[in-house]
């Protein structure tokens, strides 16, 4: 059974590295995304080995779909239960992300403009006081 969700990555938690009992290395990276709704959730995703190489591609914002397996095991009668993904793509590239700059698009504006539209450019100053006082 294929499991899928997509959501909004909005957290990527420190590398943890290590070496196991049989002596292999080791490498896990959490990352957090959202899942829209009218209640939206988070769900923390396991990558392993090779995948925390790949998530240097995913940035905050980005959103993913995601393919993924729940595993459960236990240790001392407690039950624990990871997402571990095994396939991700990126959906949307985040607007923080993109690297689109106004200099790059060769638009020219000077620094600290307001935009034309902003209803709180008042650059002109009225001489005539509309105060009722």
């Amino acid at each position: 059974m294929a499991l899928e969700i997509s959501g909004k990555l909005i957290k990527k938690l420190d590398v943890q590295s290590g070496v196991s009992s049989n002596g292999r290395n080791w490498s896990r990276q959490d990352i957090i995304i959202e899942i829209p709704g009218q209640y939206p959730r988070s769900v923390c995703l396991s990558l392993w080995g090779d995948q925390v190489n790949e998530a240097v591609r995913y940035n905050i914002g980005d959103i993913l779909k995601v393919n993924f397996d729940l595993q459960s095991r236990e240790f001392n009668d407690k039950w624990y239960t990871s997402v571990v993904p095994w396939k991700i793509e990126v959906e949307a590239i985040s607007v923080a992300a993109s690297t689109f700059t106004p200099v790059a698009a060769g638009i020219s504006t000077p620094p600290n403009t307001p935009p034309a539209d902003d209803p709180f450019n008042n650059t002109e100053q009225s001489t005539a006081d509309d105060l009722p006082f």
